[in-house]
């Protein structure tokens, strides 16, 4: 006799649930692995340029057996008067190696006037969504262009 057992269905986590966060960080992981290659890079600067694109520039600040911290930002050219270049967006990304999860840990979030009126909680989650779904779109991005990060020593 064939039974038919019956399966619930699994929903997709809600955008800016804590579900949806979490699952936000492990694809984030796997866009910055498909980036980067390995993950564990050395401390110091890579720096990716693709013609006619400005350049992406990784600083690799620390480097652990379970944890990498680096810093993504855009490195604009030095301006007429020879000042520093400037770089955005600086987005302080904590990768964690045991996790398989990317997540940002330093951005700023500007809270609307009707996310006041809600739990500081909803409110953090809210921003942490943004900014991690923001670091995914630029992967996904950087990754369609074909940027290839080299190492690089700052003159």
């Amino acid at each position: 006799m064939l039974v038919k057992e019956q399966v619930q269905s699994v929903v997709a986590p809600r955008p800016n649930s804590f579900a949806g966060l979490m699952e936000m960080y492990e694809i984030n992981y796997i866009q910055l692995r498909l980036l980067l290659g390995d993950l564990h890079l050395p401390v110091g600067q890579y720096l990716a340029c693709v013609p006619g694109h400005i350049p992406v520039k990784i600083d690799v600040k620390e480097n652990s057996r379970h944890t990498t911290i680096l810093m993504m930002t855009y490195q604009f050219s030095r301006g007429e008067d020879g000042a520093e270049p400037e770089s955005r967006p600086d987005i302080l990304v904590r990768i964690s190696h045991d996790a398989l999860q990317a997540e940002v840990v330093k951005h700023e979030c500007r809270l609307l006037a009707w996310q006041r009126n809600q739990a500081a909680s909803d409110s953090m989650l809210h921003c942490r969504w943004r900014m991690n779904r923001f670091l995914f779109k630029w992967v996904s991005y950087l990754r369609n262009k074909a940027y290839r990060f080299e190492k690089y020593t700052p003159v």
